[in-house]
């Protein structure tokens, strides 16, 4: 994690990044306000974020050096000291994800493909009308958008603890603080 400098605004995400983010949000926001459930649509953009996720997976191997897992990865040594910075008030900005950030995108990307799993199978012979699958795609739908809610939350209170514009940064591709 290379920290930021508080006068420079560093390339950081990518176009495929950034691309593949507000395409996520666009899927996910579809399907679970505005699409109803088992329609085709709903379906397909399930399968569509199912398949971001997957891209997002690979661009994390071979992508851009911010883009990549290697990078930002959440050890247990890196959440620790994340932790211990934020506990002092000292959390420095860092060009990437922080730990907590990495944790949080890793858990949203398995949440989609959990949805994508579920929602598939609820299309087979074998697990039609099967009520436990039902209820855990559903259940994971709900922690899906919990994460995400509390992802952007996050976004906004450490954007303000780091003074960094994360948000924009995820438009422009430039992280920047102020």
């Amino acid at each position: 994690m290379k920290p930021l400098s508080q006068a420079a605004g560093i390339p950081v995400w990518d176009r495929f990044v950034r691309l593949f983010h507000w395409a996520l949000v666009g899927c996910v926001v579809a399907n679970f306000f505005i699409v109803d459930d088992g329609e085709t649509l709903h379906q397909w953009l399930g399968y569509a974020a199912s398949a971001l996720v997957l891209a997002r997976v690979v661009w994390g191997v071979v992508g851009t050096p911010y883009a990549r897992f290697s990078n930002f990865f959440p050890t247990p040594a890196r959440l620790r000291a994340h932790l211990a910075q934020m506990k002092q008030h000292r959390s420095a900005p860092t060009a990437g994800h922080n730990p907590l950030g990495a944790l949080m995108m890793l858990s949203l990307m398995a949440l989609v493909l959990g949805l994508g799993a579920t929602g598939f199978l609820q299309t087979s012979d074998y697990f039609w009308g099967v009520e436990w699958l039902q209820t855990l795609h559903e259940r994971l739908g709900q922690a899906l958008i919990a994460f995400a809610g509390l992802h952007a939350m996050a976004a906004l209170v450490m954007g303000r603890l780091e003074r960094t514009h994360l948000i924009r940064a995820m438009v422009t591709g430039v992280k920047r603080t102020y």
